[in-house]
């Protein structure tokens, strides 16, 4: 059964937005508000970008009292040896955000990889169906943007099913709207994001008449 997409707790900065829980990372959110039945004092967060992984490990952070360490595939591995070694003395939770978890980040240092291998992991996936609306009406709503119900329900059955495509149509449509000074519709947005190539020509032809007048 889909659950209502909710706020989870509060922000951890206000200019920030709520993160919004569907399916698709539910499993995820379960995983960090149970830091008691983590078998370490450590876990990975994992996502694709522009999923809200970054919202979600300081919201983390702000409910728990832990630490974040963001990008990690960016960080020096001797840091998060020590910063997963230090978790477990203080007690205190910590949360590594990345890409993906091990074996698929490649960790060269073989006490770290063996710790992290410990470490359970919280994935986000790729939106699903309710989320893919949510987040196309929560950013129309963000750019002040008129979106009707049946131009997001076009959109989320017509883009890729990623966070990286859901913000980049918004922008090209916000842009498209402002340039034309025109409301947003679904011959503007068939248009916009063909020529952006957000959406395939071919899906177009779903969208023609079957058959022609003479």
């Amino acid at each position: 059964m889909t659950q209502i997409a909710l706020p989870l707790g509060w922000p951890a900065d206000p200019r920030d937005d709520a993160f919004l829980v569907t399916p698709s990372n539910s499993r995820a959110v379960h995983t960090l508000e149970h830091t008691a039945t983590w078998p370490v004092m450590t876990a990975i967060l994992t996502g694709p970008r522009k999923s809200g992984r970054s919202l979600l490990a300081r919201i983390f952070a702000a409910k728990s009292g832990g630490t974040i360490i963001d990008d990690a595939e960016r960080v020096p591995e001797a840091q998060l040896f020590h910063a997963w070694n230090r978790a477990q003395e203080e007690h205190r939770p910590l949360l590594i955000v990345a890409d993906a978890a091990p074996p698929e980040w490649k960790v060269k240092l073989p006490d770290l990889r063996s710790r992290l291998a410990a470490s359970p992991i919280a994935a986000i996936g790729a939106p699903d169906d309710e989320l893919m609306r949510l987040l196309l009406a929560h950013l129309f709503e963000r750019r002040s943007l008129d979106a009707r119900p049946d131009l997001i329900d076009w959109l989320a059955t017509r883009i890729e099913r990623s966070h990286i495509t859901v913000t980049r149509t918004v922008d090209a449509l916000d842009q498209e709207a402002m340039e034309r000074r025109k409301r947003l519709s679904i011959p503007l947005a068939r248009t916009t994001l063909t020529e952006a190539g957000l959406i395939l020509r071919p899906q177009l032809a779903l969208d023609l008449p079957l058959f022609t007048p003479p």
